[in-house]
């Protein structure tokens, strides 16, 4: 690449550079070779006819330098590093808070792996950084054009493999907001962080730092800091050079470098081109790694025709702006923590100390208004550039002095962060940091404190044994140092659902852009209107991450509504999210009505996940066309499954369901029917297989049950036959002793067996001592048998008392523990009714215990037996007792008659028709009956006096008691 085109500007470089490499290495070898190839490579970047201006990605030297030279040269076409379809975005970056990153975004891949989806590419833009620089000088001067040249976020996927890249975590809770980027993949615009670790490690041991931030800000940002234009370049072109020749044999990332460059220097020259524009009125802005490019197509006259750009996938990309932070940038990247904070300050003292005037976009949210632009003569570049290394390396460091009053500063300063998050510091610890700054900085050989002099000096005097609060010395010094700048996109760039989400929620009358947590209290009796913001709030709780929107008082259930609301909402720290969900759709309710069908269509829904995306379509969506539909889609899944692993999860979402729709509706829909009907055929042929598998637990089991028995009524009124289920039980023949327990209580529920004969065979299994260490598992079975068959809880706590009194200690306390476990692994939700019923059965006084006999052991007296005289005129007793009583009822009741004397026979039923004869017309008017009374006769009995006053009553009566 070098050879012919060589220029004689750094010959006298090249000279002792070959000096140099012979005396240390002996002889010409890889050294000389290396050392002179990076003379060339930086001589031939140097002589490109389109100026190529190298930069670090958030270096404040970079973006000073940058300023300086479009204030210089007023380039009238500037080509960037950036990803050429995010062209149309770069101009929503004036209604934004920075820093903000720009984001492609693609839901569904189309021409990719459906694993890979959702794809998302990030390119993150503060106000350090040499790129934002050359986009505000762009898009606010007339005459100026912006042309991206990078890959396309299509081409970003198509390259980079990312079945191969490793997925890091975003971070440690404490730096929550290093995830605002997620998993997306960062454009790494400007990246100088050397590839070769033993270089690194070299750079590191002799700079005497801790970390690359550290390096390239003691030994190139502050050298290039008040630099001239010509040795910023050569010194960037060197350092690009040397980690690119020094970069290790990774062929796979070296050959997408390569493409990259091949790709941005073919997008140039059809641009070139197409348009006509001479290359010096251009500038080109790339990282210094690709500005040391060595491929064939470099340059404006280099091959037109050797590389040829592959045309994008059919995968449609969407573009946004998604807030970023200073962590956030630090984590994407692979930076040292608070590097980016530290990199803004040095840009703000160097705007003062260089008096160098910034460009800045018109109406940047935060910045004042700019002054017009002067127009200046635009500068043309020399045809061959002076050497500049060659003294630039020769150059002894500028020691730059002491700034005691900056130092002082910083010591009060981290001293009262200190004080307020808990640490015992004082004036004494001040003079410390500041004594110890200036120790540590002579030790590197430095004659001014860097900031990461001073963060290593207070943590060194201030974090003693232990941290008290939640921040660390080292965090402290980062937010004293300008802190995790958070950015924000402004209204007018959101996509159309985020607006309209705000616009929704604008009668709850709260700042919900700004970040941190705003409480909204929703008075819904009062304020009609509010409950728009409570269903709007309700969607963002299910589709947004835990804590954007948290229900403090009040919830929101099947046919429940609350009246009165309180939420936690941080829709401002979760901007991120919102603007993602406008990539999904252009309402909330589109996105969740997408979102619901993806999860009940997907290839992994189950029936209980449709279900529950049906219970969803109800509480959020309201109508029931999308209900009825996942509905139809549950039934058919039901048909198909083949195992009972979701049949609790079926059984409460059924039961919720149909309690909604009786409840609600005035007919059950035709899925939900079909559904029990459909599953009551399907669990009782699934009945006898579950009871024999070993995967299927008893809980699944005892929830078929439950669904059988529950929704029987309803399933045998759709047409379905009870024998099939009496079958499925009787073919039922379980080894697992919590299997059969259920089993039992499934016969007591089918009448096949009595209450008596379960009790007699737990009696067996407690006089078994072979049965008895697995007696636990029985009770468990009880336990679970409760869901179905809740009327055995009586038998349930039979049980368990019956083993608790009639077996030893000795047997007892070995598997007490058991028991517990086995009950609060697998029946914690049921144990609670069990509880109840022994409350209800055992005396509530420790005095009482001794006297007290179960009710399982006291004699069963027969329901049918006849009473004695005596109970039957108990009740007639109270009423002589208490004669003031009845007279009060009598009164109310318009009874004059007064009391009967004792020695007066009452009246019996018969005498009373007589006496009351309009009673009995109005009786025999209701049946129908038109005969007239009859003679009375003489015979004292009942049935022959109501034959004989009233045959036509009396026949009509028998007939009804005869059901003809």
């Amino acid at each position: 690449m070098s050879g012919p085109q060589e220029s004689t500007s750094f010959a006298a470089l090249r000279g002792q550079l070959q000096g140099a490499a012979a005396e240390f290495a002996g002889g010409p070898d890889a050294l000389e070779g290396i050392l002179l190839g990076m003379v060339d490579d930086v001589d031939r970047a140097v002589r490109e006819p389109l100026e190529i201006f190298p930069v670090c990605h958030h270096s404040p030297a970079s973006a000073l330098a940058m300023a300086r030279r479009l204030r210089e040269k007023q380039p009238k076409v500037v080509y960037l590093e950036l990803c050429e379809d995010m062209a149309p975005l770069l101009t929503e970056l004036r209604n934004c808070r920075l820093p903000v990153a720009v984001q492609a975004f693609a839901g569904d891949v189309d021409g990719f792996p459906a694993d890979w989806a959702p794809l998302s590419v990030v390119a993150p833009i503060t106000e350090a950084s040499a790129e934002y620089q050359a986009i505000a000088y762009a898009l606010d001067t007339p005459g100026v054009e912006l042309v991206l040249v990078d890959r396309s976020a299509d081409h970003v996927f198509q390259w980079d493999r990312r079945g191969e890249q490793a997925q890091e975590d975003a971070g440690s809770p404490e730096e929550a907001e290093a995830a605002l980027h997620g998993e997306a993949v960062g454009v790494e615009i400007g990246d100088l962080r050397p590839r070769f670790a033993e270089l690194e490690e070299h750079l590191l041991r002799h700079g005497k730092v801790r970390h690359w931030s550290e390096w390239w800000h003691q030994y190139v940002e502050v050298p290039l800091g008040d630099s001239d234009h010509d040795t910023y370049r050569q010194v960037m072109f060197l350092i690009g050079s040397l980690f690119r020749r020094l970069a290790p044999g990774d062929g796979s990332r070296l050959r997408v470098d390569e493409d990259r460059e091949r790709y941005m220097w073919t997008r140039m020259r059809e641009h070139l081109a197409a348009t006509g524009t001479d290359p010096e009125d251009c500038l080109y802005v790339c990282g210094a790694f690709h500005a040391a490019s060595r491929v064939e197509e470099f340059g404006v006259r280099g091959g037109s025709d050797t590389f040829t750009i592959s045309p994008r996938t059919a995968t449609t990309w969407q573009y946004g702006l998604i807030p970023s932070s200073h962590a956030a940038i630090e984590a994407q990247f692979g930076l040292a923590a608070g590097s980016v904070s530290i990199a803004a300050t040095e840009w703000a003292k160097g705007l003062k100390r260089t008096r160098v005037k910034p460009y800045v976009l018109e109406g940047q949210a935060g910045k004042r208004k700019s002054a017009a632009k002067k127009a200046a003569a635009p500068a043309s570049a020399p045809a061959a550039a002076a050497d500049k290394l060659s003294g630039f390396l020769q150059r002894p460091p500028v020691l730059d002095g002491l700034d005691e009053a900056e130092l002082l500063g910083w010591s009060v300063e981290i001293v009262r962060a200190a004080r307020r998050n808990g640490y015992l510091a004082s004036t004494a610890d001040a003079i410390a940091v500041f004594e110890t700054s200036i120790l540590l900085a002579g030790m590197r050989d430095r004659a001014k404190p860097t900031p990461y002099d001073f963060q290593d000096a207070a943590v060194t005097c201030i974090e003693k044994d232990s941290v008290p609060g939640r921040r660390d010395v080292r965090r402290l010094v980062e937010i004293m140092m300008g802190g995790d700048r958070i950015g924000k996109v402004g209204y007018e760039s959101l996509p159309p659902l985020a607006r309209d989400v705000y616009d929704r929620l604008a009668p709850l009358e709260l700042k919900l852009e700004q970040r941190g947590v705003r409480r909204a209290l929703l008075d819904m009796a009062s304020r009609p209107e509010l409950r728009a913001c409570s269903d709007v709030l309700w969607m963002l709780r299910r589709l947004m991450p835990q804590g954007a929107a948290r229900p403090i008082m009040g919830e929101r259930r099947l046919g429940e509504r609350s009246i009165q609301e309180s939420w936690d909402l941080a829709l401002g720290t979760h901007q991120r999210a919102l603007i993602e969900l406008g990539y999904e759709g252009v309402s909330l309710e589109q996105v969740l009505e997408q979102r619901l069908r993806r999860d009940a269509y997907g290839p992994r829904a189950t029936t209980a996940t449709v279900l529950a995306a049906v219970e969803d379509a109800l509480l959020y969506l309201r109508g029931h066309r999308l209900a009825d539909e996942l509905g139809t889609h549950a039934l058919k899944l039901l048909a198909a499954e083949r195992s009972v692993d979701g049949a609790p999860e079926v059984l409460r979402r059924v039961r919720a369901l149909l309690a909604y729709y009786r409840t609600g509706e005035p007919v059950l829909p035709a899925w939900i029917e079909s559904f029990v009907k459909t599953g009551y055929a399907h669990y009782c042929t699934l009945l006898p297989t579950a009871f024999r598998d070993e995967d299927a637990t008893v809980g699944q089991v005892a929830a078929m049950l439950g669904f059988l028995f529950s929704m029987e009524s309803l399933a045998l009124s759709l047409g379905c036959d009870r024998n099939q289920l009496e079958l499925a039980v009787a073919q039922s023949h379980p080894d697992d002793p919590s299997k059969t327990a259920l089993l039992w209580a499934a016969q007591v529920q089918l009448g096949t067996l009595s209450r008596a004969e379960l009790r007699a065979r737990c009696d067996e299994l407690l006089d078994n001592p072979l049965v008895v260490p697995s007696y636990p598992r029985y009770l468990s079975g009880f336990v679970h048998a409760l869901e179905p068959v809740p009327g055995l809880a009586d038998v349930v706590v039979e049980a368990v008392s019956n083993a608790f009194g009639r077996l030893p200690d000795s047997v007892l306390l070995p598997w007490l523990p058991l028991l517990i476990t086995t009950l609060r692994s697998g029946a914690a939700d049921l144990a609670p009714l069990m509880v109840r019923e022994a409350g209800r059965i055992f005396p509530g006084r420790l005095a009482a215990l001794d006297a007290w006999v179960p009710p399982w052991r006291m004699p069963e007296a027969d329901p049918f037996a006849a009473k004695s005289a005596a109970d039957v005129r108990r009740g007639a007793a109270l009423l002589t007792a208490h004669p003031a009583a009845c007279d009060a009822v009598a009164e109310l009741l318009g009874c004059t008659e007064g009391w009967s004397r004792a020695d007066v026979p009452a009246a019996s039923g018969v005498a009373l028709l007589a006496a009351h004869p309009a009673a009995c017309d109005a009786v025999a008017e209701l049946l129908g009956c038109d005969g007239t009374w009859a003679a009375a006769g003489p015979s004292p009995s009942g049935g022959t006096v109501l034959t004989a006053r009233h045959p036509a009553t009396a026949e009509a009566l028998e007939s009804l008691l005869a059901g003809t």
